[in-house]
């Protein structure tokens, strides 16, 4: 069995004051599930030009920020295996990530 190469990639933008509170908690909670954390800012041109394609690929009426891609591969042939949108408290984000994994754990 092959094992996934677990990423969340953050979709967020620089005026974005949701994302700016979620920033506080987010990777640590992340990164204590297992996960690697890539933060995918509109205000740092090389990492969004680099992961765009990504983003792209979901539907535009869902595209919003902060938007959280669990994503397998995403610097190659990347999957996106589930996503967590909009703004909630660390509790509830670390619920919802967590039963997200448990799909491919």
């Amino acid at each position: 069995m092959k094992v996934l190469d677990l990423n969340i990639l953050k979709f967020s933008g620089r005026d974005c004051g949701t994302c700016h509170r979620m920033s506080a908690y987010d990777s640590h909670v992340v990164e204590e599930l297992g996960c690697k954390f890539i933060l995918v800012s509109n205000d740092d041109p090389t990492t969004w030009n680099k992961y765009w394609r990504i983003y792209n690929t979901t539907p535009q009426e869902t595209r919003g920020f902060p938007t959280y891609l669990l994503v397998s591969d995403p610097d190659g042939e990347f999957s996106i295996l589930g996503d967590i949108r909009g703004g909630m408290d660390k509790g509830k984000f670390r619920e919802r990530l967590s039963t997200l994994l448990d799909k491919f754990r």
